[in-house]
């Protein structure tokens, strides 16, 4: 089914058992690299990394990480350098919506949570993987933002801040690490199914929501975001900086 082939390359997904974070862990052990699953929920990066190890023949290895903590993020890749030498790909999926409230009510622990995890828990794990990919001299950085990152969405300040943080960061990334053959794209997702919002689309309001605000008239299938991630993963030098915008056309109307 692919015709990419990312034998022998490690690929770091931090948030890879679930979700987007999951999808592009599968996709990248479709095409055969070895997967490293990171999160703070330990267990289930270790079920998963089973699954993957199972279904696909690759060395899969479970670490545990929390993004918004720097001795975390610098303990769990230090791990991975250990056993595979290296980092090919890093995908940084680790993420939360947080609280919807109206700015004037939102509490600074409220606000924190989300953009240490968003934000800055894209921009260390980033800083740290790339400190081994400039001693590789090549490497490729897929950063999760959101289409919320480029449109003004009310009551959700917080996550709409951090995933325009992240889109900017990634930018300011690809250039400084051009010089060392390291590529850094990131990827705005509109709406996919997840077992979080699947509820919501089935009700009225979420089937009206579809017809008037998103053109092709249904919300995204996660597996659709698997070409993405593996071209993305193996794509050539000269696309670096760039937005991925995959959202049904949502964000042009």
């Amino acid at each position: 089914m692919y015709e990419i082939d990312l034998k022998g390359k490690c690929a770091l997904v931090t948030g890879g058992y679930k979700g987007i974070g999951y999808t592009a862990s599968i996709a990248l052990a479709k095409a055969k690299a070895n997967i490293v699953i990171a999160a703070r929920n330990y267990e289930l990066c270790l079920q998963k990394a089973k699954e993957l190890r199972s279904i696909f023949g690759i060395n899969c290895l479970a670490v545990k990480m929390d993004v918004s903590d720097l001795e975390s993020v610098k303990n769990a890749v230090s791990k991975v350098k250990d056993e595979f030498g290296k980092i090919d790909i890093l995908i940084n999926a680790a993420g939360i919506s947080g609280v919807q409230k109206p700015v004037i009510e939102l509490s600074e622990s409220e606000f924190d949570e989300v953009f240490n995890i968003d934000f800055k828990g894209t921009f260390f794990v980033s800083q740290q993987v790339a400190k081994i990919m400039v001693a590789q001299n090549s490497g490729k950085i897929i950063n999760i933002a959101s289409i919320l990152g480029k449109l003004a969405t009310p009551y959700m300040s917080g996550y709409c801040t951090s995933k325009a943080a992240v889109i900017h960061f990634s930018k300011v990334l690809a250039l400084e690490l051009i010089k060392y053959n390291i590529q850094v794209n990131v990827v705005c997702p509109g709406y996919f199914l997840t077992d979080i919002n699947k509820s919501f689309f089935n009700t009225q309001k979420g089937k009206e929501y579809i017809k008037e605000r998103i053109p092709v008239k249904r919300v995204g299938e996660l597996s659709e975001l698997e070409s993405t991630f593996i071209y993305l993963a193996s794509a050539p030098s000269f696309l670096t900086g760039a937005e991925i915008i995959i959202d049904g056309a949502q964000t042009i109307i």
